[in-house]
Parts: structure tokens; sequence; C-alpha cells
């Protein structure tokens, strides 16, 4: 029960890290941007009428995802502890 509970925590942490890690660059990404307006001004291109940020996701994606992360990293640690336990 202890590794599931280490795995699933695991598991939590990376995700955490993708999801704000991805904010993060976003963010700095957005602060940097500076428009090119003056070689833009010679070539006019029309605008597209709708604008979307980001990609949506199934919430089902990242439950797989969680799961199949934890699982691996139950592996891990169950693997860890035979090698450093068999010494």
């Amino acid at each position: 029960m202890k590794t599931i509970i280490k795995s699933l925590g695991v598991s939590c942490v990376i995700h955490l890290i993708y999801i704000f890690g991805t904010f993060i660059v976003g963010y700095i990404k957005t602060r940097n941007y500076k428009p090119d307006i003056v070689n833009k001004w010679e070539k006019v291109e029309t605008l597209q009428n709708e604008v979307a940020f980001g990609v949506v996701v199934s919430p089902l994606f990242f439950l797989i995802t969680f799961i199949g992360v934890a699982l691996i990293c139950g592996l891990i640690i169950i693997s860890y502890e035979k090698i450093v336990g068999s010494k």
C-alpha cells in the first residue's frame, strides 16, 4: 500500500510540473513577444475570424496518463526496493 501511495504522489508531482511548466513557457513567450510591424506593413495579410488558445484534450487523457505514470513509478519503486533490499 505504501508503494501505491508513493507512486501516485510521484505521478501527481510529474503532472503538476508538466502543467505549470507549460503555463510558465506560454507566459514567458507572451511577455517577450515583440511584433514586427515595420516589416509586416509592406505585405498585408487577411486576419482570421476566430482565435483559439491552447489545445482541447479530453479529461480521460489526463486520467490515463496519470494512471500510466503511476504504474511506471510503482514498477521503478518496487525494482529499486528489491535491488537495494537484496544488498
